[in-house]
């Protein structure tokens, strides 16, 4: 398998997982879990579950364990109902993730080709349910809320989020950082299984802001050879 190729399905998977848990809210959320962590949960959801669009500035970190270093990236993001997103990477370098509700494209940086996947379970690998992404599902149909612990510095609380049975086997653990004072999720961390981490921290949150009609769709001005991988 080409590079091109290992960096998109990394990055899908990766990219998929961060909606599933910011734009996968229903105005309800059933379940088991801590009457705090419950409460601070359903109050979210409402708000999150009312939004077509949604988008933020992001910054993320990656730690690289093997090699000891953290790989940083900041750009803007863009959610749109249903199966549409779209990541503007502008550091360390331009590339583009979109997804414009049929296809996942990804163009990495300083690549020369585009490569395309069909949006269905075999392009994230049947790891995450597809009715879960893009605001389709309800949270907590894959996640319960283990814990949730208040910050002493602010309007803040920590959701510790644990997958269900096994509808996100991939998954070990989720953080969420949520400001109560407005029902906004300002940081997502994701634990999975082999020991990864992937830390994204929102902020310029916005919801259903007017946003141009093509934002969620694939153009490729320069030519580029779009490659199906």
């Amino acid at each position: 398998m080409r590079r091109g190729v290992r960096v998109f399905l990394s990055q899908l998977a990766l990219l998929s997982a961060v909606m599933v848990i910011v734009f996968s809210f229903s105005s309800e959320v059933a379940g088991e879990t801590p009457p705090d962590g419950d409460a601070i949960l359903r109050k979210i959801g409402k708000r999150y579950a009312a939004a077509n669009v949604l988008s933020a500035r992001f910054r993320q970190d990656v730690p690289l364990q093997n090699l000891g270093i953290v790989r940083k990236a900041s750009g803007k993001v863009y959610f749109g109902r249903p199966m549409k997103m779209r990541w503007d990477y502008d550091a360390p370098e331009n590339q583009l993730f979109l997804a414009d509700g049929e296809f996942f494209y990804f163009r990495p940086a300083g690549s020369t080709e585009v490569i395309r996947r069909k949006i269905d379970e075999k392009s994230i690998g049947g790891r995450i349910p597809l009715l879960l992404l893009f605001g389709k599902g309800d949270i907590s149909s894959m996640f319960q809320v283990e814990e949730a612990i208040p910050r002493k510095d602010g309007p803040w609380v920590i959701l510790r989020l644990v997958p269900k049975g096994e509808g996100a086997p991939e998954i070990r653990r989720v953080d969420l950082l949520v400001n109560t004072r407005d029902d906004l999720i300002i940081e997502v961390h994701l634990f999975d299984r082999l020991g990864g981490e992937n830390h994204l921290y929102l902020s310029d949150i916005r919801f259903d802001d007017v946003l141009p009609s093509d934002i969620f769709r694939f153009k490729n001005p320069s030519g580029i050879p779009v490659v199906d991988g």
